[in-house]
């Protein structure tokens, strides 16, 4: 039986790729991407998988809206009466929420709510609907220094940043409409992602086009903080399993096994170009950069039977060549990028000297 499938965020990196995997997975089933294309949602993300809309071989179509605007969403599930939501919808990026941590109050937990509630109002006309959070390892708080543990999913939540600790929130709230109202939901925490349509600010992307142009590459503090890395399509596929056979309530954490110091990113790029270390320079450290994080995913592995099948330096080459071949894609991002930073700053009240 087909289903009606709802993709929030599914403009972004990972809620992109996301959905054009769901659509190859489960071509019966209608797909609904909802989002509402801010900095890192991008309606270029779906250009293939509309074309294919159009062309009548992938059912999907694309909502612009705002997950914390309440009446729209209750009205939208009136309507279209979702039988699965996955959750991408989320501000992300940790030096924007230190900067400016409303935005992620609004959009992380205040949307998280709205949707939970919707999903909640469709009991009333007996239709029980599906919803999964997609979360992060950054509620997790930090490992440390020189620390061998992992994160498992009875790890306490320790978030350090707005970021993670709008998420941490957003996912109490998940587990709480489990616990109170025994609604089907589940959460997935997955450490850091690369790949196809990931936005220019992050890290893989940011250094592939330095590199690519000869420029300096700076790197935080002393470039020693871990991370977990995971192509994003093995992502996609875990959360495609627990969404279809996860236990209702529980969370899933999903990690590659593949740390990395941001400084081995580094040199593994350079290495990759063909590059001169020399193009390296230290910048101070960021505000609240945690240090180490690493995750622990035998529970979906020995639940679900989902492991990483792309290893790093394989991932790298998808990412390379991926990048390669959608150049226009990178440039015309980044000129938006630009064009809305000097909107920012004409903003700004100038400073006279006197």
């Amino acid at each position: 039986m087909s289903k009606k499938v709802v993709i929030t965020g599914g403009a972004g990196f990972i809620g992109s790729n996301y959905a054009y995997y769901y659509a190859s997975q489960h071509p019966e089933d209608y797909i609904i991407v909802l989002d509402k294309l801010t900095y890192a949602g991008n309606r270029e993300n779906l250009a293939i998988l509309e074309k294919k809309a159009e062309a009548g071989t992938v059912k999907m179509r694309f909502v612009l809206a705002d997950i914390a605007d309440r009446d729209f969403i209750a009205a939208f599930f009136e309507r279209e009466r979702p039988d699965v939501v996955v959750n991408f919808a989320a501000e992300t990026h940790v030096d924007r929420s230190i900067h400016d941590p409303d935005i992620f109050v609004r959009t992380n937990i205040n949307g998280t709510h709205t949707l939970l509630e919707a999903c909640r109002g469709m009991r009333e006309i007996g239709k029980e609907v599906r919803y999964h959070q997609v979360s992060t390892d950054e509620v997790y708080g930090d490992l440390g220094t020189g620390s061998t543990n992992y994160f498992t999913e009875a790890t306490p939540l320790a978030p350090n940043c707005p970021y993670a600790a709008s998420k941490a929130a957003a996912d109490l709230l998940v587990r709480s409409y489990f616990e109170t109202y025994r609604m089907p939901v589940t959460i997935s925490r997955c450490s850091n992602n690369y790949g196809p349509y990931q936005f220019p600010e992050k890290l893989i992307p940011y250094f592939f086009y330095l590199m690519a142009n000869d420029k300096p590459v700076p790197v935080y503090g002393d470039g020693l903080n871990v991370r977990d890395w995971l192509y994003v399509l093995d992502h996609c596929r875990a959360i495609d399993l627990i969404v279809s056979g996860g236990r209702m309530g529980e969370v899933y954490n999903i990690g590659g096994h593949e740390e990395r110091t941001n400084l081995d990113i580094t040199k593994t790029l350079l290495k990759f170009f063909g590059k001169n270390e020399d193009l390296i320079f230290y910048v101070d450290d960021r505000v609240a950069h945690d240090r180490r994080y690493a995750m622990d995913p035998s529970k979906i592995e020995h639940e679900l039977g989902w492991k990483p099948s792309v290893t790093f330096e394989e991932g790298i080459a998808k990412t390379f060549a991926w990048y390669e071949a959608n150049r226009e894609w990178s440039e015309s991002l980044r000129a938006k990028m630009l064009e809305r930073k000097h909107k920012v700053l004409s903003k700004e009240p100038q400073r006279v000297s006197r």
